[in-house]
């Protein structure tokens, strides 16, 4: 960091990495990491080992599609080992109140600076379908939950917190494609004024779309409170492009990225079809990328592999993010 830019760079809320990284101006770059369905964290160690000159930080998600996993804050720990930045995500499904700050505090303790915080996939989508969720608070009480830990010192229920408050840098997501369109960026400006510090969308196909929706969040000023970053997800086959745009909701895939996915594996056999779907998948990715970091507010990538982590270095390189900047 140059002497101008310590000049320049705003008094940092707590001892983040990326915090660090977003007050020096760099563009971020994120990845995001599966917990396993077991209790293995070696892979994770593994993937965080090999990436963590790739990406800025890592998003271990918190028991995604609501199915069993390892927990979000082992997987955490895992990454830390493995020479990474993680953060943690924290769902409103699972836990309440006691819970979800009991494990804040563990996260802390075990060298963890970064949440994500946010309502956690319906426990129907999951391998425990009748099991009961929870939602003792919604996301943007979450958000005010970790912030209220920071910095006034307080529990929720405004009992003290005498010492080695946690001091997280605190993101939460939204989904600029979900209905009705205008309200969604009333809902970030909600979430922001909580004290979320950073935002993570969810995965950007429709560029025009997430360019309208950026527009009226830069008007209102949201990406100077927050830094916004636009979620990349890499698809490498043509099925999982259809399943989304037709049945997902919130999930708006053009029918040009269709048509661009459904030539490249044409007439091609299994395994042909195969690579030829992941080189597609990843030029997509890359193209995404380009166009994304010309759109006024936004700070940077999350790209979301899902089980794919080999394309991370490709896109990242591919769209030129290397190297990448240390704190």
């Amino acid at each position: 960091m140059s002497e101008a830019a310590a000049l320049r760079a705003p008094s940092l809320k707590t001892e983040s990495k990326l915090e660090q990284l977003y007050a020096q101006g760099h563009f971020i770059v994120t990845g995001e990491l599966g917990p396993p369905q077991h209790s293995d964290g070696h892979d994770l160690e593994h993937h965080a080992h090999e990436l963590k000159d790739i990406v800025d930080a890592f998003n271990l998600t918190d028991n995604q599609t609501a199915i069993v996993r390892l927990s979000s804050i082992a997987a955490g720990v895992h990454v830390l080992k493995g020479g990474g930045v993680p953060i943690i995500q924290m769902t409103c499904r699972d836990r309440n109140r006691i819970a979800m700050q009991s494990d804040l505090l563990g996260a802390y303790s075990l060298g963890i600076c970064d949440v994500l915080c946010l309502s956690g996939d319906h426990q129907s989508f999951g391998n425990h379908p009748t099991g009961k969720n929870v939602y003792d608070v919604d996301s943007i009480q979450l958000i005010s939950m970790v912030k209220k830990m920071r910095d006034d010192k307080q529990f929720l229920s405004s009992a003290p917190i005498k010492a080695h408050e946690p001091r997280f840098f605190i993101g939460a997501v939204e989904n600029p494609f979900g209905d009705p369109f205008e309200f969604r960026v009333t809902r970030l400006e909600k979430k922001i004024n909580a004290g979320a510090d950073f935002i993570q969308t969810q995965a950007i196909f429709d560029l025009e779309k997430f360019a309208r929706f950026m527009e009226m969040a830069v008007a209102r000023g949201l990406h100077q409170r927050a830094k916004i970053t636009a979620g990349i997800l890499p698809v490498r086959a043509l099925r999982a492009l259809q399943y989304m745009q037709n049945d997902v909701a919130g999930m708006e895939i053009p029918d040009s990225i269709i048509q661009r996915m459904k030539k490249a594996v044409e007439g091609k056999d299994k395994a042909e079809a195969k690579a030829a779907g992941e080189k597609e998948g990843i030029q997509i990715a890359i193209e995404m990328c380009n166009e994304l970091k010309k759109i006024p507010g936004v700070a940077g990538i999350h790209i979301m592999p899902v089980g794919w982590e080999a394309a991370l270095p490709e896109i990242v390189k591919g769209a030129g993010f290397l190297p990448r900047p240390k704190a």
